[in-house]
């Protein structure tokens, strides 16, 4: 029974976009890039509009206006995130102490903070999406990842192709 639980919550984790056992990578480390790079987030803002950029040619303005709102959801998003990591530090603790009640609580905790990492990122979303024309908003809309994305969580998160 304990392995089937074991097997349930590792299943869970994963598909919740939880890494357990992942290091944090520390303060002032950015994401891995694909190329094996570490990238800062305004270097991970620049690319993005970038892309944004070339796939839906976006006016000088608007690149303004979608580096602040994308800064602006990072910086926003951080003390959730900081919050999120220590929660699934803890729920890792209680796994390896088998304290079920520790875990239940753990895990809604977990769930609430995701769901107001979504509503951060849904809301930048939102916002850039605001910003575009409707020609743009067509493009964005039924491009290869969707809503801009392909970066993962707050990158574009393919809601919008959904329909």
């Amino acid at each position: 029974m304990k392995s089937k639980w074991m097997k349930l919550l590792a299943m869970s984790a994963v598909s919740a976009g939880l890494v357990l056992g992942q290091p944090d990578p520390g303060p002032g480390r950015g994401r891995r890039g694909m190329m094996g790079g570490n990238f800062d987030q305004s270097q991970m803002v620049e690319m993005r509009v970038n892309r944004l950029t070339r796939r839906l040619g976006l006016t000088d303005a608007q690149k303004i206006q979608a580096t602040k709102i994308f800064t602006d959801v990072h910086t926003a998003s951080q003390p959730v995130v900081t919050s999120l990591r220590q929660n699934q530090a803890s729920l890792r603790d209680a796994i390896k102490k088998n304290d079920l009640g520790a875990i239940d609580q753990l895990s809604s905790t977990i769930g609430g903070l995701q769901g107001q990492l979504t509503s951060i990122h849904a809301k930048a979303e939102a916002a850039f999406y605001a910003i575009l024309t409707p020609d743009q908003q067509s493009k964005y809309r039924t491009g290869p990842f969707g809503m801009g994305g392909g970066m993962g969580p707050g990158y574009g998160g393919g809601m919008m192709n959904r329909q």
